[in-house]
């Protein structure tokens, strides 16, 4: 049984390594590239065609739902509306570059599209609906400055690569382990036709139990399109998949309670209302128009290529190298928080490596500031620097979407 529980973990691996690293490369290529400018630029009217640009910026952005917050609120501060800001909190999580592919990989083209095509008009719908039934106070837009993107410009392939491993890869590597040895597990344990003779997991009932079960839980996107490829090998319906799909990535309780903190009750109930009965309506309708999708969970000869094992096994390395840099930045405050004059933060609502980098971007661009390192699992944050004003700290780490809870010199 171990046996057969590896190789299925071998086999996800490589189905899911080169469609990923592919997804990662070309997100760093957007990042690197494009204007800083033209993501903020257009957004800032209350109207329907801010809410489809934000929208459709936020589909292809391999952003997970706790990283998703922190650039919302980034363009609601640079004067994105109030409905561009709910799409793009919407839809970006329910896909993106590397999702597509990875999903295309597990159960096809057709089934990949749909879910893109479902996560546009989620954040389409849920938009609309912020404009509508929110008064959108106003908020002075800022000039985008080309600097940033200048800057990034010049790091060239190293800065894509940078940002595609330690913002992104960096931001899902634990969920997207905990996935792809969850998928395994279900594609062992389960017989192939185990949820094909449940009556409760069939039709509108099956999808509202899956929506149950998801919502509350943290569900990478990425990393969820194995399991829910699993499911489907096990007879669950595709629309049930598609609905897990949807609702899981976009929703946990961390996002819940930080769009109620940061937009306020109504919009999280715009938001919760949106991604419940889109992606049960979506899942409806995938299984009155299309046929289920195709998984690919056994050994096939393209996944067992050259390409799958060197990209399975590139993708390990990266995973086990940024479970070291990890644990080298625990162990650094601890090391360097006895320096006269520091400052110890406590902060409330880091939860990924992406949380991790807006945190010390925002600080380390105090003029005070010599270096910020954050501490994931502790939620702390050692400030080096001159002359630190605890107050002017608390302000930076808020503009970033963060709460300071405490604060401690050394």
């Amino acid at each position: 049984m171990f046996a057969r529980y590896l190789a299925d973990v071998w086999q996800i691996m490589l189905e899911l390594s080169p469609s990923l690293l592919l997804g990662l490369l070309i997100a760093g290529l957007m990042h690197v590239y494009l204007p800083s400018g033209l993501i903020h630029r257009g957004l800032n009217r209350p109207d329907l065609r801010s809410v489809m640009r934000a929208s459709l910026l936020g589909v292809p952005l391999p952003l997970c739902s706790c990283g998703v917050i922190p650039t919302a609120l980034g363009l609601r501060r640079e004067g994105a509306s109030q409905g561009a800001a709910t799409a793009f909190l919407i839809s970006t999580p329910q896909t993106g570059a590397d999702s597509l592919l990875v999903s295309a990989a597990f159960l096809g083209w057709p089934f990949a599209i749909f879910k893109l095509v479902a996560a546009f008009f989620s954040g389409l719908v849920g938009g609309v609906l912020a404009n509508r039934l929110t008064r959108d106070t106003a908020l002075s837009a800022s000039a985008a400055s080309a600097t940033g993107s200048n800057e990034r410009r010049r790091e060239g392939m190293a800065g894509v690569l940078r940002y595609a491993v330690r913002d992104l890869l960096g931001a899902i590597d634990l969920w997207l382990i905990a996935g792809v040895l969850a998928a395994a597990l279900v594609t062992t344990l389960t017989p192939a036709d185990f949820f094909a003779g449940q009556p409760w997991s069939q039709g509108l009932l099956g999808m509202l139990v899956v929506l149950a079960i998801s919502l509350p839980l943290y569900v990478c996107t990425t990393a969820s399109v194995p399991i829910a490829a699993s499911l489907i090998a096990a007879g669950m319906p595709a629309g049930s998949a598609l609905v897990f799909l949807m609702a899981g990535p976009a929703t946990n309780l961390a996002t819940i309670g930080a769009v109620y903190r940061a937009l306020g009750a109504r919009v999280l109930s715009i938001y919760l209302g949106t991604v419940i009965v889109m992606s049960v309506l979506f899942g409806l309708l995938f299984e009155s128009l299309l046929a289920d999708p195709s998984v690919t969970m056994t050994a096939d000869d393209h996944g067992a290529g050259w390409i799958g094992v060197s990209s399975a096994m590139l993708l390990i390395v990266l995973l086990l190298w940024l479970q070291a840099t990890r644990v080298r930045a625990r162990l650094a405050p601890r090391q360097t928080s006895a320096q006269s004059g520091d400052l110890l933060l406590e902060v409330q609502g880091m939860t990924c490596a992406h949380c991790v980098r807006s945190v010390k971007h925002a600080l380390e661009e105090l003029e005070a500031v010599d270096e910020a390192t954050p501490d994931l699992s502790s939620g702390r944050v050692h400030v080096r620097g001159g002359h630190l004003d605890a107050s002017a700290l608390a302000s930076a780490v808020a503009r970033a979407g963060f709460q300071v809870k405490g604060t401690r010199s050394h």
